[in-house]
C-alpha cells in the first residue's frame, strides 16, 4: 500500500473512439517509479510523449484531452480514472489513433484488463497531495471545490431537466474496493436530442447503445436499462476521479462539485497547484493510516495481482 505501482506486463486493447468513431489499438507498458502516466501517438512520426498532468490538458468539451493540435489524445478520463482507482501510478501508453477506446462506456473493461494483466509493486514510496486550504472555482451556476480531508472524498451533485435523472447527489469515500464495486461500472450517458448537435461538432461519431446510456425525452433507450438507479451521478464521480488524478499524486482532500464537468475539474486542479500554501506533497509513510489503507486492493482481486 505504501509503494508505487505499475502493471506486471504489457497489454494491448482495441476499441472504438466514442467521439472520433475510429478504431484504435492501445498498448500499455510497465514503467519505472516516478514515471507517471504518459501517452505516445504511434501514428504520428516523431510525436512527443505526452505526460498526463493538469497542465497538459487541452480541450475539455465532452471529454478530457491531453495535448493539442495533431499530437493529442482525447477521452483519457475513463482510463485515468481506473488507473487511479487501482492505485497504479506509472504506465507508458502507446496509441495508434486520436482517442482512448470507449469500450462499454464505463471503466469496467479496463478494470478487467488490468486484473488479468496484474499489478507490480515498485520499490519507491507513494506520495500524496494533502490539501491544506480550500480552493474553489465557479463558472456561472456551476462550481467545484477542494478542501482538507484525511482521505479522498467526492461529494457530487448533478441537475438535469429529465424525468429519469432530475437532481442526483452522491458522497463517495474512496477506496480501491469501493471504486471497483460502486463506480467503475457506471457508463457515460447522453440525450438522443443532442446527438445531431454533437455530430455537427465532430463529436459522438462512435457513440451507440453499446457504449453509452442514451435517453430520449422520457426514458432510457438501452434494452437492459441502468446498472444502478443512480448510474448517472456514479459516472460523474468516475469522470471526476479521472480528471483529478491529473494532479499527479494520490489525494487527501474532499472534492465537492455542483453541475461540474471536465473543464471545471481542470480549472480546479490548475488553481490548486497555483495557490501557494493550499497543498503539500508528502510521502505515504508520513500520512495517516486510513488514507493509505484506501489503496489496499480487494481480497477477491489480490490473488490476481503481483
Amino acid at each position: 500500500m505504501f509503494y508505487q505501482r505499475t502493471i506486471a506486463k504489457k497489454v494491448d486493447v482495441t476499441g472504438i473512439g466514442i467521439h472520433s468513431g475510429k478504431k484504435v489499438t492501445m498498448t500499455l507498458h510497465p514503467a519505472e517509479a516516478d514515471y507517471g502516466i504518459q501517452f505516445k501517438r504511434t501514428d504520428i512520426p516523431n510525436a512527443e510523449v505526452l505526460k498526463a498532468t493538469a497542465q497538459t490538458v487541452g480541450a475539455t468539451e465532452n471529454n478530457t484531452t491531453i495535448g493539442s493540435g495533431m499530437n493529442a489524445v482525447h477521452t483519457v478520463e475513463h482510463l485515468l480514472s481506473v488507473l487511479y482507482g487501482l492505485g497504479i501510478n506509472n504506465v507508458f501508453i502507446e496509441i495508434d489513433g486520436p482517442e482512448v477506446p470507449i469500450m462499454d462506456g464505463s471503466g469496467a473493461s479496463f478494470v478487467f484488463l488490468l486484473k488479468e494483466t496484474g499489478i507490480a509493486t515498485l520499490n519507491k514510496s507513494k506520495e500524496f497531495l494533502v490539501v491544506l486550504e480550500p480552493v474553489k472555482v465557479e463558472v456561472g451556476d456551476k462550481w467545484a471545490m477542494i478542501e482538507p480531508s484525511s482521505r479522498l472524498v467526492i461529494d457530487s451533485t448533478i441537475v438535469f431537466q429529465h424525468p429519469i435523472i432530475k437532481t442526483q447527489r452522491k458522497v463517495f469515500e474512496f477506496t480501491c474496493e469501493n471504486y471497483i464495486s460502486e463506480i467503475s461500472r457506471a457508463r457515460t450517458f447522453g440525450m438522443l436530442r443532442d446527438v445531431d448537435m454533437l455530430k455537427r461538432k465532430g463529436l459522438a461519431k462512435g457513440g451507440s447503445l453499446d457504449n453509452a446510456v442514451v435517453l430520449d425525452d422520457f426514458k432510457v433507450m438501452n434494452q437492459d436499462g441502468l446498472r444502478f438507479n443512480d448510474e448517472f451521478i456514479r459516472h460523474k464521480i468516475l469522470d471526476t476521479v479521472g480528471d483529478i488524478s491529473l494532479l499527479g499524486y494520490e489525494i487527501a482532500g474532499k472534492i465537492t462539485t455542483f453541475k461540474s464537468g471536465h473543464n471545471l475539474h481542470n480549472l480546479l486542479c490548475r488553481k490548486l497547484l497555483e495557490t501557494e500554501g493550499a497543498y503539500q506533497v508528502v510521502s505515504a509513510s508520513a500520512l495517516e493510516k486510513e488514507a493509505i489503507q484506501a489503496f489496499e486492493l480487494p481480497r477477491a482481486l489480490s490473488s490476481s495481482f503481483h
